[in-house]
């Protein structure tokens, strides 16, 4: 049996190996991005592109991994103008509950089924369709999506509420965004102590002080500014935001975040905003 058309908008560093692990599986797959760099990324791979959804074959999924609110709103905006009845979005992307809750809502009242997915995972998982999958939304959605999500990774059924999935994504981006700036403070001040830091990580990453962010980002952070870009800077500007925002609405302290989240607009100040996130190291002062 043919697989169904899925359009996948947003195909930037994690979107592209999710996309293409869709392709691989059977799906056809247009490849919506408004960047023709983008678009140039999915001809070559063999995909549909278009440059909007209103531009785009009609698909029954539409799989949303755009980088805002703003962007998903405008998604929906165009969507919406040419038709959004009988298909099913699933929301991939980092946008906080606030916003997946609004444009969930527009577009179920536009006859639209919606689930609130996002991921985690990073580029990495992303290429080995390892990722981990927040679920929310009806379990009888959420079952009808399998033949999509099991390509992408484990899905993890969290509640039937739309924003339940973008919550814990909160609560998981606080703990990457601290996880990130604790590991560059520590690798700096191992440099500051007159020690080889990439001795130091060797020898502590896997000891009571590791984490998978400091196994993950170390060994970036004692390469130079040009390190591949798996996830930027500008991405934890915004989601630290978003874990900020969340915060406030509930009355939560979040001092560590708070820290975090200063680190991150200082690199950007300092113009690393599209450079990769471990490059918060150089607040911290040149790498050596």
């Amino acid at each position: 049996m043919p697989r169904p058309t899925v359009a996948f908008a947003g195909t930037g560093a994690i979107g592209r190996p999710m996309a293409s692990r869709l392709a691989a599986a059977g799906h056809p797959v247009v490849a919506v991005d408004p960047h023709p760099a983008a678009r140039e990324w999915a001809a070559g791979a063999g995909l549909t592109a278009a440059a909007a959804l209103s531009a785009a074959p009609r698909a029954g999924t539409v799989v949303v991994m755009v980088a805002t609110p703003e962007q998903l709103a405008g998604l929906v905006d165009d969507a919406l103008a040419a038709g959004v009845s009988g298909q099913r979005w699933i929301v991939m992307s980092t946008v906080g509950p606030e916003s997946v809750r609004e444009q969930g809502g527009r577009l179920a009242a536009a006859g639209a089924a919606v689930l609130d997915v996002p991921v985690t995972g990073g580029v990495a998982r992303a290429r080995t369709g390892e990722l981990t999958l927040f679920a929310a939304g009806p379990a009888d959605e959420i079952a009808a999506a399998r033949p999509v999500l099991d390509h992408l990774g484990t899905v993890r059924e969290v509640g039937g509420a739309i924003g339940a999935g973008q919550a814990i994504k909160v609560v998981n981006q606080h703990l990457c965004a601290v996880h990130i700036v604790a590991a560059a403070e520590a690798l700096s001040l191992a440099g500051e102590l007159g020690l080889d830091r990439r001795e130091v990580l060797e020898l502590v990453e896997q000891g009571a002080a590791g984490s998978w962010m400091l196994s993950d980002r170390g060994p970036r952070m004692l390469q130079g500014t040009d390190t591949e870009v798996t996830s930027a800077i500008g991405i934890f500007v915004k989601d630290s935001e978003l874990v900020a925002e969340a915060a406030r609405g509930a009355g939560a302290r979040t001092p560590l975040l708070d820290a975090a989240r200063d680190r991150y607009a200082r690199a950007a100040e300092l113009g690393l905003a599209q450079r990769d996130d471990s490059r918060v190291i150089e607040t911290y002062g040149s790498p050596e």
